[in-house]
C-alpha cells in the first residue's frame, strides 16, 4: 500500500497562517499602538550624545539629538525598538516633525550649539515638517547654520533624485547634511558623487572592536578614503573603547561618537554645564 503520510502532512498545513508571520504582525501592531499613544501624550524626547573630534584634542564638534519615546510606565524606549516599523507610515512623519521641533528649540536655547537631527527621506516635502523648519529659520537665520540633518543610507536611496534636490535647496540656506549608517551597502557610488553630503557617518558594524579586526580595519580605511575623495567629513559611530578610538584617530577619522566619549543623556549637557558653573 502506498505511503501517503507525507502527502497528508503537506495537505494538513496548506493555507495555515505562518506562526512567525502572525507573531511579527502582532508585534508590529503593538509597536504602532505604543508609538501612537506616546505621540498623543507628546511623550517624545531627545537624548543628546556628543560627537567629538579625534583623540588629539577631544573637543565636541556637535551633538546628535536621538529620538526616544516614553511608554505608559515612563520607560525610555530608544528609536531602534520602533523606528523601522513606523518610519514608512504617517507616524514616522509625525516623529520627524516633533524631532525637528525639539531640535530647533534646543538650538534656540543655546546659541553656541550645533545639533544633528535625524529625518527620513519620506518626510521631504511633508508640509508640517517644511513649515516647522521655515518658521524657525525665518525667525532666526543662524539656526540653519547650526543644524545638521541626518538621513540614513537606506532612506536616502528610496528617492535619490528627490533627496539631491532637497539637499541642494537647504544647503543654500546653510543647513548641513549627514549620511547616516554609511557602508551598509545601499548607496551606489554614482549617487554618492551626486548627493554632496557634508558628513559621512560610518556604520557601527565596522567600528565595534576595530582595533582587533583586520577585516574591518581595511573596510573602514576604504570608507574614509571614499569620504576624503568626495571632500566629506567622517564620523565613526559606536566607538566604545579607547583602543578602538586610538586606531580610528591614527587612521585619520575626523570625529567619533559612542560610549567611549559619552552616553546619550536626556539632560542637555550645555545646560548642565551652565548649572554647575552657577551653583
Amino acid at each position: 500500500m502506498p505511503d501517503d503520510s507525507h502527502e497528508n502532512d503537506v495537505g494538513s498545513t496548506e493555507g495555515a497562517e505562518n506562526p512567525l508571520a502572525r507573531a511579527g504582525a502582532e508585534n508590529d501592531r503593538n509597536v504602532m499602538e505604543m508609538v501612537r499613544a506616546a505621540l498623543r501624550r507628546r511623550d517624545m524626547v531627545l537624548a543628546f550624545q556628543p560627537v567629538v573630534q579625534n583623540m588629539e584634542n577631544g573637543k565636541i564638534a556637535f551633538y546628535e539629538g536621538l529620538i526616544r519615546i516614553l511608554d505608559r510606565g515612563g520607560r525610555i524606549i530608544p528609536a531602534a525598538e520602533f523606528i523601522e516599523t513606523v518610519e514608512p507610515t504617517e507616524l514616522g512623519r509625525r516623529i520627524d516633525c516633533l524631532a525637528l521641533e525639539m531640535g530647533l528649540a534646543a538650538l534656540a536655547d543655546c546659541p553656541d550649539l550645533r545639533l544633528a537631527i535625524n529625518m527620513s527621506a519620506r518626510s521631504i516635502g511633508h508640509p508640517p515638517w517644511i513649515r516647522t523648519l521655515n518658521r524657525a529659520i525665518e525667525t532666526d537665520p543662524t539656526l540653519a547654520e547650526r543644524l545638521i540633518l541626518e538621513i540614513t543610507e537606506s532612506s536616502a536611496m528610496v528617492t535619490p533624485g528627490l533627496v539631491i534636490a532637497f539637499m541642494r535647496e537647504l544647503q543654500a540656506k546653510g543647513i548641513a547634511f549627514a549620511l547616516d549608517d554609511f557602508g551598509t551597502g545601499y548607496t551606489a557610488i554614482r549617487y554618492l558623487r551626486e548627493f554632496y553630503f557634508d558628513i559621512l557617518k560610518i556604520d557601527g558594524q565596522f567600528i565595534r572592536g576595530i582595533a582587533d579586526d583586520p577585516d574591518n580595519q581595511v573596510l573602514t580605511s576604504a570608507l574614509i578614503a571614499i569620504a576624503r575623495h568626495f571632500d566629506m567629513f567622517t564620523v565613526a559611530e559606536n566607538v566604545e573603547t579607547a583602543r578602538d578610538a586610538a586606531w580610528l584617530a591614527a587612521a585619520g577619522i575626523d570625529c567619533m561618537q559612542g560610549y567611549a566619549f559619552g552616553a546619550p543623556t536626556l539632560i542637555p549637557p550645555w545646560r548642565a554645564q551652565t548649572q554647575r558653573r552657577t551653583a
